[in-house]
Parts: structure tokens; C-alpha cells; sequence
């Protein structure tokens, strides 16, 4: 069991007044204040210092994070393990049966949300690989946890199964969930290194799913709802490599999802109903070359990418929106976790959802190694997950000075 109190340490404060912009590894040009046409990223206000504290250590490859209406904080591990941290700081390990998690590699217990009707439902959804019927496979499953946090019990076992895994290696297993504004369940999956599962609409690999998330079907209105498929219904975009992010912009409907790249163009993509973000690594007698393009523009309806980290890429992972006042030059910005190089990657983005400006966020830079996951709390603060090689992981509180 978790320490019954966590204390809340001040890791770092900067000092205020911090520069906007800054030089990116990856081959991406920076886009200063002088390369945007509307003058957005000129007009932004100062970005504030942040403090950062730590919640929750000792923890083993954190993957997400949620946060309560009543303030609770809820992480997983991809090892197996739900740990909820109160409002007074108590943490508490749930009972939770993760008996048939399939764990290794890239695949474990992943991707987690809240219901947006929690406080009513006391529903959540995790995105796991399980091992079921002397297989293995990803599913999302929902559950119910009890008042007191103490216990979460499945009550959708799954609510969307046969996703495929690399039963091998649990390589590109995807897994990250998050709730359209419209209330749909977007479920994004990685393509399992097998060449031809980005293109092929026939299966879950590697695609973007949006589902009901009372009954797991397709969610009214999907791009391909009337294909005979009942696989290729499910879908709200396909053609991708490994799915490690989603984010919903406030205010906007628009969502935006992260992958991982090869050895170049980890991509920020906008969401398009149906649309082929163009990855096709299906190789000679069925190999999975990656030498091809992340976004190969040749393919019919390919979308291009948002953004992209060039050569070499930095291992972008999950991202979440910052929004409120208090958060200054950040209002408005999109925060994308970075595990290869490190730290937050921020994104600047005009209104049709086109890259204005990019830079790193100093506080976060090369201090606590490896970001997973970030999230935008109920609460207004920024809470991430790090991911070092386990044992000692966190979870961290940011807030803006003043």
C-alpha cells in the first residue's frame, strides 16, 4: 500500500517573465512572433513562472491521470495498479481486479478518463491489454468506483474488445482515451508494427475510435456508419502509427491527437471525420518498413500534420489544452508531454487549429526527465505523470505564480 500521506513539495519556481519562444531539437523551425500573420502570438500576454510540486512519488511508469469533480486525483501504472490521492493528500491504492492484465512492453494498463457525468455515474474507462481465452488483446473497460475510493468494479467487461496487440512485444499499443465534447469515447490505438493495419479499415489497429460509451457501438454520427464492417463503423479516423495523445480544445469541439514517429515527424494532428493521416508502412511481403513518411501526402485524402518534429523526432506522447486566466501566455496553449528529449513541448494554434508558434516550457525542461502525460485538473491546475523507468516515477502539481 501507498504511504496513507503524501506531503506536497515545492520542486521548483522560476522567476517570472519568461521568453515565449526557443530553439527546438527535431528539425522544427521555430516560429517566432514575426512569422504569424495575425499577429497571435505578438499579442500574447507574458507567460507567468510556474510552481511545481510533487503529489505522488514512488511510482511505476505512471501512464494517466483523471481528476474527481470532488478533486481526487486518480493515476494508474502500466504495471497494474489504481491509486486515488484524496483532497487532504491521503493516497489510497484501489482494490481493483487487474488479474488478467496483459502487461509488457509498450501494452499495460494505459489510458484512463472519468465519465463526464461522474458525479452521478461514479463511471470511469481504462484502455488495457488483457489476456483472455489463451489470448491476448487491448480492451477498454468500464468501471464504477465507490464513494470512498476505495474500490473500482468493472461493470463494462469490455466495453470495446478485440483491439489487436503485438502479443510478441506489446510494441505501438496506443491505448489513449478521452470524451468528445459531443460525449462519444475517442479510444486512439497503435498500428502493433504490422504494415498493413494503419490503412486497412477492416481492423482496430491503428485508428482513432469514437463509441457510445454506454454500449460500446459506433457513436451516432461516425464517418463510416453506414459500412457493412461492424469494425470500420466504430471508426473516427485512420492511417496512424501509434495514437499516445488526444486533446479536446475548450470551446471549440475541435480535438487534436499526438503520435510517435519513426526516426523522424512525431506528428500533432486535427481530427477530420474519416479522414488517412497517411501512414503506410505496409512493406514487401508484408514487412513493416518504416523508412516510409509519417504522413505520406501521395495517398488519396491523406491529412497533413499540425505539426511535426522533423528529423530527429523527440517521442511526443499525451497533451491536454491549458485554459483560465490565471494561466497567462499559456491560456489557450496546447501542452504535449516529451520522453525522448524531455520536458513539455507548448503549441500556439490560431483559431482554424494551424501551428502559430512553438517553444518549451522552462520550468519543465530537462529537471524531471521523461513527461508522459499531462492534464488540465477540474481543479485549474496542470497535473503530469513522469516516466524515468519506474520505481521512483511521479505525479506532479503545476500551478501559476501570483
Amino acid at each position: 500500500m501507498r504511504s496513507t500521506r503524501v506531503l506536497l513539495l515545492v520542486t521548483a519556481v522560476l522567476l517570472s517573465g519568461c521568453g515565449g519562444t526557443g530553439d527546438l531539437p527535431g528539425g522544427q523551425e521555430d516560429k517566432g512572433a514575426t512569422d504569424v500573420p495575425d499577429g497571435a502570438a505578438a499579442t500574447a500576454p507574458p507567460l507567468p513562472a510556474l510552481r511545481v510540486e510533487t503529489v505522488l512519488d514512488g511510482l511505476d511508469h505512471p501512464w494517466d491521470v483523471a481528476q474527481a469533480p470532488d478533486g481526487t486525483l486518480l493515476v494508474d501504472e502500466r504495471g497494474g495498479g489504481l491509486t486515488a490521492v484524496l483532497p487532504d493528500g491521503t493516497a489510497r491504492e484501489l482494490d481493483a481486479d487487474l488479474g488478467d492484465l496483459f502487461a509488457d512492453g509498450e501494452t499495460g494498463l494505459m489510458g484512463l478518463t472519468l465519465d463526464p457525468a461522474f458525479a452521478d455515474n461514479r463511471r470511469l474507462y481504462t484502455c488495457q491489454g488483457v489476456e483472455e481465452d489463451g489470448g491476448v488483446e487491448i480492451q477498454v473497460v468500464a468501471w464504477t468506483v465507490d464513494p470512498g475510493w476505495t474500490r473500482a468494479t468493472r461493470v463494462a467487461d469490455p466495453l470495446v474488445g478485440d483491439i489487436p496487440v503485438n502479443e510478441r512485444s506489446g510494441r505501438h499499443g496506443g491505448c489513449r482515451v478521452r470524451f468528445a465534447p459531443d460525449g462519444a469515447l475517442l479510444v486512439g490505438t497503435g498500428d502493433n508494427a504490422v504494415g498493413s493495419n494503419p490503412q486497412d479499415r477492416g481492423t482496430l489497429a491503428g485508428k482513432v475510435l469514437r463509441v457510445d460509451a454506454a454500449t460500446g457501438g459506433p457513436a451516432p454520427g461516425n464517418p463510416f456508419a453506414d459500412d457493412p464492417d461492424p469494425v470500420t463503423r466504430l471508426l473516427l479516423s485512420y492511417g496512424h502509427r501509434n495514437v499516445q495523445g488526444i486533446a479536446v480544445r475548450p470551446g471549440s469541439g475541435q480535438v487534436f491527437t499526438v503520435e510517435q514517429g519513426t526516426d523522424r515527424d512525431d506528428e500533432v494532428d486535427l481530427s477530420v471525420p474519416g479522414g488517412n493521416y497517411g501512414y503506410d508502412p505496409d512493406g514487401a511481403d508484408g514487412g513493416y518498413d518504416e523508412s516510409v513518411p509519417m504522413t505520406d501526402l501521395d495517398l488519396p485524402g491523406a491529412v497533413p500534420a499540425v505539426w511535426s518534429s522533423g528529423d530527429p523526432t523527440i517521442a511526443t506522447c499525451g497533451a491536454d489544452f491549458v485554459s483560465g486566466p490565471g494561466w497567462g501566455g499559456y491560456d489557450g496553449v496546447l501542452l504535449v508531454g516529451v520522453l525522448k528529449d524531455t520536458g513539455l513541448l507548448a503549441l500556439r494554434l490560431d483559431d482554424a487549429g494551424q501551428l502559430v508558434e512553438q517553444f518549451r516550457v522552462p520550468e519543465l525542461e530537462g529537471t524531471y526527465g521523461r513527461i508522459r502525460t499531462p492534464l488540465l485538473g477540474t481543479d485549474g491546475a496542470l497535473y503530469v505523470t513522469t516516466d524515468n523507468g519506474g520505481g521512483d516515477d511521479l505525479l506532479l502539481r503545476i500551478r501559476p505564480v501570483g
